[in-house]
């Protein structure tokens, strides 16, 4: 669901059960029917603080396709595995971005010393021309600045004055954004991005408009600033997600983009194969996730709705 005030298109969650039996139930802002991406940001996943100590995440190996993952923890502490062979922990305030390309598959566990788990799992499109890239990892801790009573976290692209080394195959931003109790942020942006900021924690006004916890505030293009409110007494976190259009239609089903129905098709033919495609994970002791049975109609690209 989505509604428009003054100027900020605000776009609901809505439930999603993540991964296999021990399902991790998240909060999904991205797609949805009004709008299908934020820049490259094409997937939203909020979920937590919830009890971790009797499931967690147990998430089996699975594949990914033509997009670039990005896992960012608020607490709690998860296990990467994938088929570089890389094994990585994710911890809060840092991130890790994982690179879908033709095909990888990972694997994704909290630790057992893990108590409770909060965060969110974002994914990035690739364009036409680099989506069957080959796999690829990157880790990086982010120097948090101080802006105004805010603390800011930039692990994509730059903000603030910092800059995030990691790369990516479009321009993009994100960035993590506390603000202290009461406080307010004006941040300079570029005009040629669309933004979306996802409320964590308190009650934030973006432009003026409240967003509630779990929502996404969506500004077009044209704004050279933003500015962030917490009307709170406790501190606020959101997430802050930028880029510029992203002119392509893609087809989004299961962990796999792809432009047409055939494509999806084949990368699930290749996965359930168990094709070099997509390698092996090795470490982790469950078998792999299987991927669902298809629709039973023909899955159609889709870009953003134009807007009202």
């Amino acid at each position: 669901m989505s509604n428009v005030e003054s100027g900020v298109e605000v776009l609901s969650a809505r439930d999603v059960p993540l991964g296999g039996p021990r399902a991790l139930l998240v909060r999904r802002t991205l797609p949805q029917r009004a709008r299908t991406l934020i820049g490259a940001w094409c997937f939203a996943d909020h979920y937590g603080p919830v009890d971790a100590t009797g499931t967690g995440m147990d998430v089996p190996p699975h594949p990914h396709t033509g997009l670039q993952t990005v896992s960012w923890l608020f607490r709690g502490e998860i296990e990467h595995r994938d088929t570089l062979g890389t094994h990585a922990l994710v911890r809060p305030g840092e991130m890790n971005l994982m690179t879908g390309g033709y095909g990888i598959a990972h694997s994704e566990v909290s630790t057992p010393n893990t108590s409770v788990i909060h965060g969110v799992q974002l994914w990035v499109a690739l364009p036409e021309k680099h989506r069957d890239t080959a796999r690829d990892f990157q880790h990086h801790v982010p120097e948090p600045v101080r802006v105004d009573g805010a603390e800011i976290k930039v692990f994509l692209g730059s903000l603030a004055g910092s800059t995030s080394p990691v790369r990516t195959f479009t321009p993009l931003l994100g960035a993590e954004i506390i603000l202290d109790p009461g406080a307010s942020v004006t941040l300079a942006v570029d005009t040629a991005f669309e933004h979306g900021l996802l409320v964590d924690s308190g009650d934030v006004r973006l432009l003026d408009t409240a967003l509630r916890r779990a929502e996404l505030g969506y500004v077009p293009c044209g704004t050279d600033t933003v500015t962030v409110v917490n009307d709170s007494d406790v501190p606020a976190r959101t997430i802050l997600l930028g880029g510029p259009p992203f002119e392509e239609e893609i087809v989004m089903w299961w962990n796999f983009i792809g432009r047409s129905h055939e494509d999806i098709v084949k990368a699930r033919e290749d996965w359930q194969a168990g094709s070099d495609r997509f390698g092996e994970v090795e470490g982790h002791p469950g078998s792999r996730l299987p991927a669902p049975a298809l629709p039973n109609a023909v899955i159609t690209p889709r870009g953003n709705p134009p807007r009202r």
